[in-house]
């Protein structure tokens, strides 16, 4: 009689201790304004709220990891992380490498010049013979080798001050996702000038690991209520004053 209440007693008491939340080791870099910085030693932006939030709605216990851009992918791969929240654009070749989530924010591709000389580099098709720089490991360089010209291209790959080679004429141009552009040239004091529109619309997701379908669909599964109920619209107002959290032809 002893052993089978002290059975039920443990088992009650199982029952009515909430389970310890999972962990959801996220990498980001920490140094792409405004999506992922830091400021007054905390990690801040675009990312790390939408990223808190998905916690929240998950009952997912995130964990930031900071190391370079570079370095994401290959940290993801090696399972030091479960996802990468730094706006990793869906191409085809990290498709074959992972599964994402859908797409939560929408944008392009865009060249950024030196101020004045945008009357000169109008577009992509003005790159030809010139020297232009992507950051190391975004998908720009893949964007602009797909060109047709791109053997008239000399494309640089940076870890960083790119917008400051661009400004000083070390390069002729940089390519970066048009959001992240306009906010560069917003914030910084560089001489810097958007040349022309967008020439490629880009969607950014969350890569996995594709043993982790379960960890997935479960951080999918908040994005989709995100979106329904507005939170992501209200994150993406905040941080960037416009929303592209939805397809750039429904805007």
């Amino acid at each position: 009689m002893f052993k089978a209440l002290t059975f039920a007693a443990v088992a009650a008491a199982a029952l009515a201790t909430p389970a310890l939340s999972e962990t959801l080791r996220v990498g980001t870099s920490g140094g792409y304004f405004p999506f992922t910085f830091t400021k007054s030693d905390t990690l801040q932006g675009f990312e790390i709220d939408f990223m808190n939030e998905i916690g929240k709605r998950t009952d997912l216990d995130v964990e930031f990891v900071t190391m370079s851009f570079s370095g994401l992918i290959g940290a993801l791969d090696s399972n030091r992380i479960d996802t990468v929240a730094n706006q990793i654009t869906i191409t085809p070749e990290r498709e074959a490498r992972f599964d994402f989530t859908q797409p939560y924010v929408y944008d392009g591709a865009q060249v950024v010049v030196k101020r004045g000389n945008e009357t000169e580099i109008t577009g992509p098709e003005s790159l030809k013979g010139r020297k232009v720089a992507v950051n190391l490991g975004s998908n720009f360089e893949q964007l602009l080798r797909d060109l047709p010209y791109s053997d008239e291209i000399n494309i640089l790959t940076y870890e960083s001050n790119i917008a400051q080679d661009t400004a000083l004429g070390r390069v002729d141009a940089f390519v970066m996702d048009r959001v992240s552009s306009g906010q560069v040239i917003a914030e910084s004091p560089l001489p810097l000038a958007l040349a022309g529109q967008p020439f490629s619309e880009i969607q950014n997701a969350l890569p996995f690991r594709k043993d982790a379908t379960e960890l997935r669909e479960k951080v999918d599964a908040a994005i989709t209520s995100m979106k329904e109920d507005g939170t992501l619209a209200a994150i993406s107002e905040k941080w960037l004053e416009t929303d592209v959290t939805v397809p750039t032809g429904a805007n």
